[in-house]
């Protein structure tokens, strides 16, 4: 199965851009993305410009913000303006948490991801888990019928075996639940999968770029929703929340409340490039070529009885993958240079539009061996 000779598939040169790829077989993008040469080009072209001008440069690169926003907005169906950036998934949601009510009732995943479920655990809201197995999307609705809530906080993607919540199922349960609050970390999905934001019934939606957007660390964002702004008093502001306009204190929106301080052109420039790779090859051409990749590694997989209980039954699953780690796989697998990470007591491997069919074919020789 050669997914990179398909004339409908990525770019060659897309591939070639990623030196890390010749060195190493990379399935490690659910802990950090690579990074490609023209982001690298063009932080290098920012910083050499930074040398020179100081100051009057920085100014001259403000624009970089706005043009981020609008690039994120268009990617993901959101307008600019209800686009906050901030530096990372985590920050985000702790200043939006201090805006929610703390008598809320708020529905949980065991295992989410930690910098999701902590920040409402650690708050004193009234937090009920329930287990993100292969009936998850029953679960859910079974508990919102039986206990009502005021919050529902998931990730699109779990972080350790890749289980996906599609965004459909939560456009379906926003319609029967329209005041229920849909907080989503979309840190494991988006760049890899499309998302219409603005009709996925989501309120708060956050994620950070250095993973499957190849933006680089120091770099994220929340999409708001329509409506959202009036269910949340958050209290962050700050001199950049104005810009810089000190007859605008209080009077502005919860994105930029949620934009207190200067942010880094650097980085966020380098997610507006990292978004403009994918851009380029078309965001729904990246993800049908996702799809048939994953579709191979979960078949492979099955094959080998190495493809997780859980996710076998379902319908559609993500780029993350986790196999035992039976007899020191995990050290093996570091030793032939297959990169990935030890997650859940097994070995997560994850897959993006820059691996190929061959990267899953070398872990099974690897292991085989």
């Amino acid at each position: 199965m050669d997914l990179k000779s398909d004339p409908k598939g990525i770019p060659q040169r897309f591939f070639k851009g990623f030196p890390a790829l010749a060195q190493t077989t990379y399935l490690n993008t659910a802990a950090w993305g690579l990074m490609h040469e023209e982001v690298m080009t063009w932080r290098q072209e920012y910083d050499l410009d930074f040398l020179v001008g100081g100051s009057a440069f920085k100014l001259e690169a403000m624009p970089i913000l706005g043009q981020t926003r609008g690039r994120i907005g268009e990617c993901f169906g959101c307008a600019p303006e209800r686009v906050a950036l901030v530096p990372n998934f985590s920050l985000g949601l702790n200043l939006l948490l201090e805006g929610l009510p703390k008598a809320s009732r708020v529905v949980l995943l065991e295992g989410d991801y930690p910098s999701l479920n902590w920040p409402f655990e650690t708050r004193g809201f009234h937090c009920r888990e329930i287990p993100a197995d292969a009936r998850v999307e029953e679960r859910l609705l079974e508990t919102l019928k039986s206990e009502p809530a005021e919050v529902l906080a998931l990730s699109l993607v779990q972080w350790v075996n890749g289980l996906l919540i599609r965004p459909e199922f939560l456009t379906g349960l926003k319609a029967e639940f329209p005041d229920l609050l849909i907080v989503v970390d979309a840190t494991q999905y988006l760049g890899a999968l499309p998302l219409d934001f603005d009709a996925s019934g989501i309120d708060l939606l956050g994620a950070s770029g250095y993973k499957w957007m190849l933006g680089g660390n120091g770099n994220g964002f929340f999409l708001l929703g329509e409506g959202v702004e009036s269910r949340l008093q958050v209290g962050s502001t700050g001199f950049n929340s104005v810009g810089a306009d000190l007859n605008r204190k209080g009077k502005v929106s919860l994105a930029r409340n949620l934009e207190p301080g200067h942010l880094d052109t650097l980085n966020f420039g380098s997610l507006w490039c990292g978004l403009g790779l994918l851009q380029d090859i078309g965001l729904e051409q990246v993800a049908a070529y996702n799809r048939n990749l994953w579709g191979y590694v979960a078949s492979r997989l099955e094959e080998a009885g190495l493809l997780d209980p859980v996710i076998a039954g379902r319908k559609e699953h993500s780029g993350i993958f986790n196999i035992p780690d039976h007899g020191g796989w995990y050290q093996s697998l570091g030793q032939e240079g297959v990169a990935c990470s030890p997650r859940g007591g097994g070995i997560r491997l994850s897959f993006h539009a820059y691996n190929t069919p061959e990267d899953l074919d070398r872990v099974l020789e690897v292991l085989k061996r």
